[in-house]
């Protein structure tokens, strides 16, 4: 898959299709899930379109940790304390269905584990 593929992720970062954005940063993106599977289900996207975590490459070392710092501070905004879960769906056998890579942000209930 190339690092151009449009993907509707690319449509709500240029605001081409409507999303119920929670943060924004010049690198990151984070939004409500359309499809919640928690009372609390955002999602965390990089800018840069990286296809799925397999594709990343050194250069996005930096990017990729700006991800998980901005999953924290998304999950305190969102009044996570108790804990959350954060997934990475990663190829078809890893449940992604975006190709884009994606942070899922999980909250406001106890999770369960193994998760599926």
């Amino acid at each position: 898959m190339s690092q151009t593929t449009e993907t509707i992720f690319s449509k709500i970062i240029r605001r081409e299709i409507p999303a119920d954005i929670v943060y924004e940063d010049d690198l990151a993106l984070a939004f409500k899930d359309v499809h919640p599977q928690a009372p609390v289900h955002i999602l965390v996207i990089p800018k840069k379109v990286i296809p799925k975590l397999d594709a990343a490459t050194d250069d996005d070392t930096a990017l990729l940790g700006h991800l998980l710092q901005t999953v924290k501070k998304v999950a305190a905004q969102a009044g996570l304390e108790k804990g959350y879960r954060v997934v990475i769906n990663t190829g078809d056998d890893g449940g992604q269905t975006v190709h884009h890579i994606h942070l899922h942000i999980l909250g406001g209930r106890q999770m369960s584990w193994p998760p599926g």
